[in-house]
């Protein structure tokens, strides 16, 4: 069983406040991406959950992929196992939800294939308890973020390209929202429908000024149209309305600078795969 895990690009992020437990109350738009990782599961009959791919330095006990797989066998008392290999294509740090993405399709993926048969709702919750991005990718749909990401409304978001650059950096998402500039009382108004030109990213300007990469990708961006960095960084993208129009400004792209284009989509490739 090989399956996607899209990205998401933050079209704003506001940052609203914080709750006495430190997580920050947030406002975003989140917008599924046709480029991602991808995940194969094989089911076991042991019981065990084996990476075939660790990532780098990163704690079997850490890992998301492995974390969604033994949440899911301990909420639903599942006796059986999974060999889970990672594809990754996102980079770490990015703020395009790589992480987040795969836990859920980890957790789409072995809720078909051990028959566990969970609804949409306690996935959402189970994702939860993995990071605050996940329940947006099970809920499969473009939408309005709020809360500390449980909350979601979702959002019709006209199609586009993305053109997004990688600058290089891996920005810890801690290191941003500790920063004592930081502005946590961003406003926020009611968004019935989706508006082109709507808010900002309160983190890009603490981004930018720890990470010059960020800055000088942006600065280069901005002359196709109004760039902005996803998440906490330290990806940033300008958004096209037609594909030849994002390609004629790849061809223009620095050649040492890494980075894509995908398309926005309008739901998760395995949203039908949960029932609601």
């Amino acid at each position: 069983m090989l399956l996607p895990a899209p990205a998401k690009i933050n079209r704003h992020l506001h940052v609203l406040g914080r709750r006495p437990d430190g997580y920050h109350l947030l406002e975003s738009l989140f917008v599924l991406i046709g480029f991602g990782d991808s995940i194969a599961l094989e089911p076991r009959a042991d019981g065990r959950v084996h990476l075939l791919q660790p990532l780098p330095g990163v704690p079997k006990e850490t890992d998301l992929c492995w974390r969604a797989a033994t949440v899911l066998q301990e909420h639903t008392g599942c006796r059986r196992g999974a060999d889970i290999g990672l594809a990754k294509r996102l980079p770490q740090g990015g703020g395009l939800g790589g992480g987040s993405s795969d836990a859920a399709t980890v957790l789409i993926g072995l809720n078909r294939l051990w028959g566990t048969r969970l609804k949409r709702r306690e996935l959402l919750q189970l994702g939860l308890r993995l990071g605050a991005d996940v329940p947006f990718f099970i809920g499969g749909e473009n939408a309005l973020v709020t809360g500390i990401g449980e909350r979601l409304r979702p959002m019709t978001v006209p199609r586009a390209w993305y053109l997004v650059l990688v600058p290089g950096v891996a920005v810890p998402t801690a290191e941003i929202f500790a920063d004592p500039d930081l502005t946590r009382s961003g406003l926020s108004r009611k968004i019935t429908v989706f508006s082109e030109a709507y808010g900002k990213n309160d983190l890009q300007a603490v981004a930018m000024r720890r990470y010059p990469q960020i800055a000088s990708c942006l600065a280069w961006l901005s002359t196709f149209g109004d760039a902005r960095m996803t998440g906490s960084g330290g990806c940033v993208f300008v958004v096209f309305a037609r594909e030849a129009e994002a390609r004629l400004a790849w061809a223009e792209k620095p050649p040492a600078w890494q980075g894509f284009l995908a398309p926005g989509l309008p739901r998760h490739p395995l949203a039908c795969w949960v029932e609601d």
